[in-house]
């Protein structure tokens, strides 16, 4: 039976866990930061990316004060509403404070948790706390692969 594309994600993402750090990095075993992570796993799952994200500082978030994660995945992913929809494979996004955009990124995993690169542990699985569900801003679904948007269209 083929998998679907959550599925596919989430496996994927668990080859990532023990990557190190590295800020705009985005190879797996090499190094990555959680943007990297998400970009890194789509690579895997679809080919190559769908746009590139350029150079961008640590502190890119607060800085533009624009919401550019949001932004990117609601063009290339599928929103999830309400979020008890939420499924493993998931990819999740978390701001720091209220009214600010969001900066942080994982994937969804089994169990309560979810798998993201975090500066002072590289690719983790870390449980899905309170503290960090309060900080969850948006979730989309990848979309399968006979659903995506093709040049033209």
């Amino acid at each position: 039976m083929a998998k679907t594309a959550n599925e596919r994600v989430l496996a994927a993402a668990h080859e990532w866990i023990g990557t190190p750090y590295r800020h705009q990095g985005s190879r797996r075993g090499v190094g990555c930061d959680c943007l990297g992570l998400v970009r890194g796993l789509w690579r895997e799952i679809y080919g190559e990316e769908p746009e590139s994200p350029g150079n961008y500082a640590p502190d890119w978030a607060e800085r533009s004060g624009k919401d550019r994660l949001h932004e990117a995945a609601k063009r290339h992913l599928l929103p999830v509403e309400p979020r008890e929809n939420m499924q493993p494979g998931d990819l999740l996004l978390f701001r720091w404070r209220d009214g600010y955009p969001a900066k942080h990124a994982g994937i969804l995993a089994e169990g309560g948790r979810f798998i993201h690169a975090w500066e002072h542990s590289g690719v983790v699985s870390s449980p899905l706390v309170p503290a960090w569900r309060r900080r969850l801003a948006h979730v989309f679904r990848f979309p399968e692969i006979n659903e995506m948007k093709t040049e033209g269209a």
